[in-house]
């Protein structure tokens, strides 16, 4: 890494979290000091504008800055797991991904490693479009910093309650946060879309219905409406799956209901959101989750 990027890790304040760790030489609140990844593939299970024909070349990086309790990807973003690459092998992954016929280069939970993703697009920018998968607890300079190099952000929206948040993702402060950085992400990108339905250009941002929490859903997806503009999309994700630390949270040990899941979706219809992604509640299901390579 050339020192352009190094101060950003000295005294950590990339995220919200603001630890203030020297990473070059401590794991910080996301729980790593360098660069690390579980695995990279092309990913058949995204929305259909980003999986599209080929997959999408998704990478898995270790760490997180939140603590979602039923997080499905635990292993890593715990950074329990992971192996420790440099920019330079970042890019290299980039090409192999193209090589591989990638329909985009996509990168999962990357806001407390943007100081190593810069370089690795010095080295080399992907020919296909580049996707910003996040949680959406973002601070607004550092996406200012990576967002020359984004072509589509992919963020979640995954609670509006203070109570809710900080009980299953350990901030309270979560909506506050992400709504402005989601705000951020889909002005910045206006939709893009190839003839055939494949997204080059745009925002999704993703809501994950969860058990008992159907007033939050309402009041996210009136957010959305009202906050974002009209070329923004919506995806509804049924795939909540137990899974994570969820001991003391007995409302977290089943799937969401076909009740549940159709009040979201009759929210959606009501407010007059269009753009819009469903699943099914079969995507509910171990069997989504990577098998990890690192």
């Amino acid at each position: 890494m050339t020192n352009e990027w190094k101060h950003l890790l000295e005294n950590c304040k990339l995220c919200p979290v603001e630890c203030g760790a020297n990473r070059l030489e401590n794991a910080g609140a996301c729980g790593v000091s360098g660069l690390h990844i579980a695995k990279y593939y092309l990913h058949p299970f995204e929305e259909p504008c980003i999986s599209f024909k080929n997959g999408s070349g998704t990478v898995f990086f270790t760490g997180c800055n939140l603590r979602c309790a039923f997080c499905q990807n635990y292993e890593v973003s715990r950074a329990e797991r992971g192996k420790a690459i440099t920019p330079q092998e970042l890019a290299d992954i980039f090409k192999a991904l193209e090589a591989m016929g990638a329909e985009n280069v996509s990168l999962v939970t990357p806001s407390h490693l943007i100081a190593y993703l810069l370089p690795a697009f010095e080295i080399y920018k992907p020919k296909i479009p580049v996707v910003y998968n996040s949680s959406g607890y973002e601070k607004i300079d550092a996406l200012k910093r990576i967002d020359p190099f984004i072509d589509v952000y992919l963020p979640d929206m995954k609670f509006y309650s203070p109570t809710l948040s900080k009980r299953y993702l350990g901030k309270e402060n979560y909506f506050d946060v992400a709504s402005e950085a989601v705000e951020f992400m889909a002005n910045s990108k206006p939709l893009k879309m190839t003839d055939d339905g494949k997204m080059l250009s745009g925002c999704i941002v993703r809501h994950l219905v969860m058990p008992l929490c159907t007033a939050d859903t309402k009041a996210i997806l009136k957010w959305f409406k009202r906050s974002l503009p009209s070329d923004t999309y919506l995806s509804l994700m049924s795939q909540y799956t137990p899974f994570g630390k969820i001991d003391g949270m007995p409302e977290l040990s089943r799937p969401i209901t076909a009740r549940e899941y159709n009040a979201a979706l009759d929210t959606a219809d009501e407010l007059g959101i269009t753009n819009l992604f469903t699943q099914e509640r079969k995507s509910s299901n171990e069997k989504y989750i990577p098998e990890w390579d690192y």
